[in-house]
């Protein structure tokens, strides 16, 4: 795999896995108006984020303090022939620039190798970002598409493409 270096990370900085059933309706709309806030509103991207997946997924809860700073999902295969999905990756815009991203990704590859070892791995990576997923192994692996008004590309974890 390749060496990734974290940054100091700031004290406070907690990340905590957890499945949908064990997130508490408060935790669950706080996740959501996250998501709703970056995704939609930030970027004007009026995309249906409720998609039905996150009832199957796990999702990765980065907090500054109490406050929810950042977010992942992980959908695990749903068949054979397709890969674990990381999606939804999100750090609030006052915490940019500081490694959680990073942090967020090295717990999500962790995860994967401890739980799903050997299995292939995909997201779809907004296109400005590609360098960033690029940095922990991923390789585009199709041609950039428009995905509700956001420039996105397919990648795959190199080691398992």
């Amino acid at each position: 795999m390749t060496s990734i270096i974290l940054p100091k990370i700031a004290p406070g900085i907690t990340t905590r896995w957890q499945r949908f059933d064990e997130l508490s309706a408060p935790a669950l709309y706080e996740l959501l108006r996250f998501r709703q806030q970056i995704f939609v509103v930030e970027q004007r991207s009026p995309y249906p984020d409720l998609d039905g997946l996150d009832q199957r997924a796990a999702h990765l809860l980065l907090r500054n303090g109490g406050d929810l700073a950042g977010c992942l999902r992980l959908l695990p295969r749903v068949e054979i022939t397709l890969p674990i999905r990381i999606g939804r990756v999100a750090i609030a815009a006052g915490h940019r620039r500081r490694g959680l991203g990073r942090k967020l990704m090295v717990e999500a590859l962790s995860f994967c190798g401890q739980h799903y070892s050997g299995q292939p791995i995909g997201l779809s990576a907004q296109l400005h970002l590609a360098r960033f997923y690029e940095s922990f192994g991923f390789i585009t692996v199709g041609q950039p598409y428009e995905d509700f008004g956001v420039a996105h590309v397919e990648m795959e974890h190199s080691e398992l493409a």
